[in-house]
């Protein structure tokens, strides 16, 4: 029988790790270990430990008891101003877990690392697309690549194996997470709705004739542990992405009937500045409809919704090289929308 599995996933509180989290527990032969600044509630599988990354002291103390971790899942981010700032943080935490944890699991068998289009230069302007795996890289700094360059470097004296995911922009339902579209575009439309106004799309003019895609979290965490435990996988980084491509030209009037809100023409308006003075309409409307009292800083993702809205250009990448691999889950990107606007609703988030 194959040995029990041990997953240690870095940055459990976030849209990606919560979804990997709750995947992972849902499968018989794992049991699971989370790490977090926050820490969280333990259930009979799931134990969440509260650990400054960027402390090593705090990572070896807290870490040197897990020594019958078998997987690690680093999905941590730590967000800074500039593109250069990203760098040192992001990668001493994923050094600090690494080497925290190397010594004491002596039955370590892979590191998975998330990743993202950074790789690609996306985040800069215009890029190739689709962009592959294969694509050259481009001048630093880029946290994602130091990254990678660490965990090969790394894995090649060692006797584990690693791999590297690369989704779209993610789709998931976790508050308090300063990259969730899909919430950010939920209390963007409530909060219309309660004005009375149309669910006007705020991007750059561009943005909306674009071709994109996303990729949702539960699909993303299927995918991160079958790269973690299939052999054709090792040692490779992967494209994740829902299967599909969609302009906001299309999706948005159909995500605005879901609210029952009419559409106007674009208008481009930064939605850090707009709904920054909103936190009293959003009290005023829990109010209204008998909605749990979240924090509006915990539904607030604005600069990073103002980010992807200014994305006037193509963007999205070859997922080929996944099915050719092996994996093949595919998401309805609108479905996707749908179903965290019917999640939020059900856990009373939004009206």
């Amino acid at each position: 029988m194959e040995q029990k599995k041990v997953a240690l996933v870095v940055g459990a509180r976030g849209v990606i790790g919560t979804n990997l989290v709750e995947h992972l527990e849902s499968l018989p032969d794992w049991r699971v270990i989370g790490l977090s600044r926050r820490g969280g509630v333990d259930t009979a599988r799931v134990r969440h430990v509260a650990v400054d990354l960027l402390d090593p002291d705090d990572t070896r103390l807290k870490l040197s008891g897990l020594t019958d971790v078998t997987h690690v899942f680093y999905v941590a981010y730590q967000d800074r101003p500039s593109w250069a700032e990203l760098v040192p943080p992001n990668l001493a935490m994923l050094v600090n877990v690494v080497d925290a944890i190397e010594p004491v699991a002596r039955g370590l068998r892979h590191v998975s690392l998330m990743q993202g289009y950074k790789v690609y230069g996306a985040h800069l302007g215009p890029f190739k697309t689709p962009a592959r795996e294969d694509d050259p890289p481009h001048l630093p700094p880029e946290f994602n690549v130091d990254q990678q360059q660490f965990l090969e470097q790394r894995a090649a004296a060692g006797t584990w194996e690693w791999s590297a995911l690369r989704p779209s922009v993610v789709g998931g339902v976790a508050l308090g997470n300063p990259m969730n579209l899909a919430v950010g575009i939920a209390v963007y439309a409530s909060i219309s709705k309660q004005l009375g106004v149309p669910l006007r799309f705020p991007g750059k003019p561009g943005a909306y004739d674009s071709l994109l895609e996303m990729t949702d979290a539960g699909l993303l965490a299927k995918a991160t542990v079958w790269a973690a435990t299939s052999p054709a996988a090792a040692n490779q980084a992967f494209n994740i992405t829902n299967g599909d491509l969609f302009r906001w030209n299309e999706l948005w009037p159909k995500l605005a009937r879901w609210f029952g809100l009419e559409v106007a023409p674009p208008l481009q308006m930064s939605l850090a500045t707009v709904m920054s003075g909103k936190e009293g309409l959003w009290k005023e409307l829990q109010a209204t409809h008998g909605l749990a009292a979240t924090p509006y800083a915990d539904v607030s993702s604005w600069p990073f919704a103002d980010f992807v809205f200014g994305w006037d250009y193509d963007f999205f990448a070859d997922g080929s090289k996944a099915r050719r691999a092996g994996f093949h889950e595919y998401v309805d990107t609108e479905a996707m929308f749908l179903t965290i606007f019917e999640t939020l609703r059900r856990q009373r988030i939004i009206p």
